[in-house]
């Protein structure tokens, strides 16, 4: 058997080694260091930028910021398409001590309103692409002014701020007037949890440095060439802009995920680092599929059956990584443990990291090899959701934070995902809390109960289920599916609609008057049965 107390040990020596001050500080020397390098290559896009060229750019745009009223401690919001200038921006804001709040580019008004009001953004820095999500917020919610709109990809009327303008008339020798430290804040990243609408997590500049050197640790190579195919408002984005300021990499950004053309992208860009989803597994075999420079293929619940199978078609090595929006880098596998391949198990704690497994409802250590809920707690986790106390005070324990994800450790230390606490779907890589679902659901005049659930989905890993309970004098033909998905499509983003509908004539409830989710699910063996397929569009 492999001794894990070399990794421990490795785990120590990244820990003993100093951080830089802040995020601007990590880009300053690693500009330095690798200066003529590439960092950014947006190849769909023909765009190349040097770490030297990043960092200048950075410098000029975050002067252009500052001149109209961005300082330390403003809040940002970011919403665009992938494009040279998030990346650029995020490492702007980060010189000046601003703070980036990323929206999902597939947010309705409603959900921008939410999440930009949430935050307390002062500015937003808009694409043309979604204007028109400025006429459909809500007036009195919105509190982001027209002249504190900073537009990308086109002008738009009564914002008089055009961030290419701003990168031009900036000056790349700009140094922040005040100081920025580790423990100051750096994003409010949102993330669906256990209590509904989506919570903004609070992460520092010392997040984000762990997070690189986190990169180091977990790899037993030199990391060359990073594959992006996700939008910047992703953590995975922004942790690879970390882990190539920390390698000296190159992070090649596609325009999104298309999963046909990720393992051509690999091919032809000679990538050796990526994250690896089920999805792209799943595409036809291709004679030049192991054809490749990857050196690791990180993953995140591709199922042990499937895990020799890639490393073999794809002739690299995978490993699980487990992580959270809330505490960053948690567990590991490390490349050099061979044996357990396939295995299910995540690995082993990340630098910086300490966890236990605790009893849901006692919060006491369960025995070993006994499922519990996994608490994580180390320096740079989230310093609370913002704004949000309650959640703070259930979520964070005497420095632990709870997870919410249920795992067990066998009698080696490493640790395997057996469930989950929290009552959400896993829908390509996008977390959907079901309370927001459900909340949704509930304001169509006809509906009087709704009750979402995951379905196991091959594709993609879960599909959104709602059981939906009428207003009395209703039928499904008075609120038919249709009525339902469309008034969903009003106020959810497209992939937090449901693809399941299923009418019942009442729920079953607990002692808290919630519904038992679970008896409804075990009333039938195949969830998608007596359901409206909205993809398929049929009754099952």
């Amino acid at each position: 058997m492999q001794d894990l107390g070399q990794f421990a040990a490795r785990n120590r020596a990244v820990e003993a080694t100093p951080l830089p001050d802040s995020m601007g500080d990590l880009l300053n020397v690693a500009a330095e260091k690798f200066g003529g390098l590439e960092l950014f290559n947006y190849f769909e896009q023909g765009v190349s930028l040097t770490f030297a060229e990043v960092r200048d750019e950075v410098h000029r745009v975050a002067d252009g910021l500052h001149r109209i009223g961005v300082k330390k401690g403003t809040h940002v919001a970011l919403m665009a398409p992938n494009l040279p200038a998030c990346p650029i921006t995020w490492l702007a804001l980060a010189t000046l001590g601003a703070v980036m709040v990323p929206v999902n580019n597939r947010y309705t008004a409603r959900e921008v309103t939410y999440v930009t009001s949430d935050a307390d953004a002062e500015f937003l820095i808009l694409h043309a692409d979604y204007f028109d999500i400025l006429d459909g917020v809500d007036k009195a919610s919105f509190k982001i002014p027209d002249e504190r709109v900073v537009t990308l990809g086109g002008r738009r009327e009564g914002s008089p701020h055009h961030w290419p303008d701003l990168a031009a008339q900036g000056d790349a020798e700009f140094e922040p007037p005040l100081a920025v430290e580790e423990s100051n804040l750096l994003n409010i990243q949102y993330t669906s949890g256990t209590t509904g609408f989506p919570k903004g997590c609070m992460q520092t500049h010392r997040y984000w440095l762990e997070v690189g050197a986190c990169s180091v640790a977990m790899v037993n190579f030199e990391i060359k060439r990073i594959l992006c195919a996700q939008f910047f408002y992703y953590m995975d984005a922004q942790l690879y802009v970390v882990a190539a300021l920390n390698h000296g990499a190159a992070v090649y950004f596609a325009d999104m995920l298309r999963a046909s053309k990720f393992m051509p992208w690999v091919r032809e860009h000679n990538i050796d680092f990526v994250f690896m989803f089920e999805p792209v597994f799943k595409q036809r075999e291709h004679p030049d599929d192991g054809k490749n420079d990857l050196k690791l293929a990180c993953l995140f619940g591709l199922t042990p059956e499937s895990h020799a199978p890639l490393e073999s078609r794809f002739q690299t090595t995978a490993r699980e990584w487990y992580g959270m929006t809330e505490v960053g880098s948690a567990l590991y596998m490390p490349m050099e443990v061979e044996t357990m391949s396939g295995s299910g198990s995540c690995g082993i704690p990340a630098p910086f990291r300490e966890v236990t497994i605790r009893d849901p409802e006692t919060a006491e250590p369960v025995e070993e090899g006994a499922p519990g809920e996994l608490w994580v707690r180390g320096p740079g986790i989230l310093q609370g959701y913002y704004n949000k106390p309650d959640a703070n005070a259930e979520s964070v324990v005497d420095g632990w934070f709870r997870t919410g994800d249920l795992f067990r450790r066998d009698e080696r230390g490493f640790h395997y995902i057996v469930g989950r606490v929290k009552d959400m779907v896993r829908r390509s890589e996008e977390n959907i809390a079901a309370r927001e679902v459900e909340a949704v659901l509930r304001t169509h005049p006809g509906i009087k109960e709704a009750a979402v659930v995951p379905v196991p989905d091959d594709y993609r890993g879960e599909e959104v289920k709602a059981y939906i309970q009428l207003m009395e004098g209703r039928t499904p033909v008075d609120v038919p599916p249709e009525a339902v998905f469309e008034h969903c499509f009003r106020d959810l983003a497209a992939f937090k609609v449901p693809r399941y509908i299923e009418y019942r004539e009442g729920f079953p409830y607990g002692p808290a008057d919630r519904v038992e989710k679970h008896k409804v699910m075990a009333e039938s063996s195949d969830l998608r049965s007596n359901s409206y397929d909205r993809v398929d569009g049929l009754w099952r």
